[in-house]
Formats: C-alpha cells, sequence, structure tokens
C-alpha cells in the first residue's frame, strides 16, 4: 500500500462502518485508521534493520503475529486480519478478489484513558500502579521462558549504538554531552562484564521470559482493566527480555513524565508476585535496563532531530534534552554504585 491508497480508503469509506468519520495515524512503520469504534493497522512496505515489511506475504505473516502475540494480554482488543482488496466500488477492507495487503482489525478504546495523557495531567494513582502491576505479573507467569543464556557482546552492541547519537548530542546539547556520552560507553563495557554472571543466573533462574518487549505508557490503557497493547512483534530479540527489562522501561518512563513516586507501588505489588530481585545485584541490573531503554529514547530522538535538519521542533529539542538528563541520572547513579 501506498499513501495515496491509505487515502483512498478512507476517502471512499473503504469499511464497514457507515456513517463514522475516520483519523489517520503514521508512524515510520505503519498507518492506523481511526474510526469510533474501530481501528484498522497497515503495514508500511519498508525494510529495516530491525523488521522486514517489504513483501505482501511478510505484511501478512507479521499482522497475524501481532495479533497472536498481543491476544496473550489484551484479549477482545485484537480482532482479525482482514485483506485488502480492490472492488467496483474502490478499495475496500474485507471483501473479495486478490489482497493487495492486509489490516489488523482492532476494537478502538477510549483515547482519554491512555496512561501517558493521563501521566501528563497527574491522574495516575499508585492503584493504578498495582492493578497494572498485578495483571503484568500474571502475564509474565504464564509466558514461555526463554531458554537461552544472554548474549553479553550483544548486549552491549546494543548499548554502544547510541554513540551514532554524539553527533546530534554536540549540536544540539554541546560539546560536553557528547564526551560525556563517550564517557558513559566507555564505563558501559566492564559495567556489563561485571554483571555478566549475575545475567546469566537470571535466565536460569526463568527470568527471561518471552514478554511485550515495548512496555510503555502509550502503550496502557488505565481502564477499570488496564489493557496492555502493541507487543513487538516483528522481531523476537526485542521481546523476548528479562522481566527487570520490562519493568524498567515502563519505570524510565514514569521518570520522564516527573512521576518517580509511582515506581515504588509498581515493584511492590509486582514483587509480591514474582519475586525476581533478591539483592544489589539484582537492583543494578534494574537501574541498567533503565539506563539501556533512556539510551534507546535519546538515540531514537537524536534520530529524529536529525531528519528535522536546521528547524528542530521544540518538541524534539525538549525530549533530546529529557532523555539525556534521565540517562545521565542512571549512568550517575550506576557510576556511584554499582556492584562489588
Amino acid at each position: 500500500m501506498t499513501r495515496e491508497q491509505i487515502q483512498q480508503l478512507i476517502d471512499e469509506g473503504g469499511f464497514d462502518a457507515p456513517g463514522q468519520s475516520f483519523r489517520l495515524v503514521e508512524t515510520h512503520i505503519s498507518w492506523v485508521i481511526l474510526s469510533g469504534r474501530d481501528a484498522f493497522k497497515v503495514k508500511k512496505p519498508v525494510k529495516f534493520d530491525f523488521l522486514d515489511f517489504s513483501t505482501l506475504e511478510k505484511r501478512r505473516y507479521y499482522c497475524q503475529r501481532e495479533l497472536e502475540l498481543n491476544s496473550r494480554f489484551a484479549q477482545g482488543i485484537y480482532l482479525e486480519v482482514l485483506p485488502i482488496v480492490q472492488c467496483s466500488a474502490g478499495l475496500a477492507i474485507g471483501g473479495e478478489g486478490s489482497p493487495l495487503d492486509y489490516a489488523l482489525h482492532m476494537k478502538r478504546l477510549d483515547d482519554s484513558l491512555q496512561m501517558n495523557l493521563l501521566l501528563e495531567k497527574g491522574l495516575v494513582t499508585p492503584a493504578h500502579m498495582r492493578k497494572l502491576a498485578e495483571k503484568l505479573a500474571i502475564f509474565h507467569a504464564y509466558t514461555d521462558i526463554v531458554e537461552r543464556p544472554p548474549d553479553i557482546g550483544a548486549m552491549l552492541a546494543d548499548f554502544v549504538d547510541v554513540e551514532s547519537a554524539a553527533s546530534c548530542l554536540k549540536g544540539q546539547l554541546g560539546p560536553s554531552a557528547a564526551r560525556k556520552l563517550m564517557e558513559s560507553t566507555a564505563f558501559a563495557r566492564p559495567f556489563l562484564n561485571r554483571l555478566a554472571g549475575r545475567l546469566r543466573e537470571r535466565s536460569r533462574r526463568g527470568f527471561v521470559i518471552d514478554g511485550h518487549g515495548d512496555l510503555h505508557s502509550r502503550n496502557i490503557f488505565l481502564m477499570e482493566e488496564p489493557v496492555i497493547f502493541d507487543c513487538i512483534e516483528f522481531n523476537d530479540h526485542f521481546r523476548q527480555v528479562d522481566v527487570l527489562d520490562e519493568l524498567a522501561f515502563l519505570c524510565m518512563d514514569l521518570d520522564y513524565y516527573g512521576c518517580r513516586r509511582l515506581e515504588a507501588p509498581l515493584l511492590e505489588a509486582y514483587l509480591r508476585e514474582n519475586d525476581c530481585i533478591s539483592g544489589d545485584e539484582d537492583w543494578a541490573v534494574f537501574t541498567y535496563y533503565k539506563w539501556y531503554r533512556a539510551n534507546v529514547k535519546l538515540k531514537v530522538t537524536a534520530i529524529r532531530a536529525q531528519q528535522e535538519g536546521h528547524s528542530v521542533q521544540a518538541s524534539t529539542r525538549s525530549a533530546l534534552e529529557e532523555y539525556w538528563q534521565l540517562y545521565a541520572a542512571y549512568y550517575h547513579e550506576l557510576r556511584h554504585g554499582q556492584p562489588g
């Protein structure tokens, strides 16, 4: 599909949703068409180092994969995979004909209950966190355990890739930020090696699971029963993680929104169900994963700033500063409180 064909779908009303208005949300890998009751997600025909949606068959496969994986914790939200076909009235989702592409049909939830929006308004409570932790702990208890030792070399390679953001940091935040970035990645090498034994032990104890992989507040709705959605389907490596990596991503996001106070009720409730922290080394692992998740967000935001060129948007620069401050804070915490 192309952007023009997606717009054609909307303009011609090629949906079983008469009388509804539609809104298009676009990311670098998908188009999502929102109606009053439904959402239809179409994968872009793109190929990157970390995903491949370049053929019709691959897009069909990953639509089905997304449906299956998300149904583990969002039953009733992910409904079906439908073909996009050419019919007499134009393009349509569902129906007879040779598929031009595929759409994942989902139930649309109330946007006002999306966790990131509630965090911005200061409306997330410890009770929300406890309910969310309980649901997450149950999911982690029943999902598949990944019986594969951690690849410390790959973890390090993933981490030091943030060095690609050095020139952007220098241009946006000054030379001292770029120097500190390089200093921090040099620290990461021996630090990860010191944690290697503990990371392997955690894997042996079953703490590496087939999880969500992208657990942040935009992918959570705080309804009466919390809804977690939009896990990573396109790369198993990103989804098969230590449970502390999942928790750390969410807690890093709480820090980003200035809501560190919500970390304690989340962790306390989770650890009652899943005792996955048993000493200082595990807390160091947890902080490392927060550092890594800030690392990834910093790198992605730097890429966006570079794409915007000489006219970097204020929101992009603000996010870059925020993620840099988080990254630097976690680095300082690990450097001055590393395990023996």
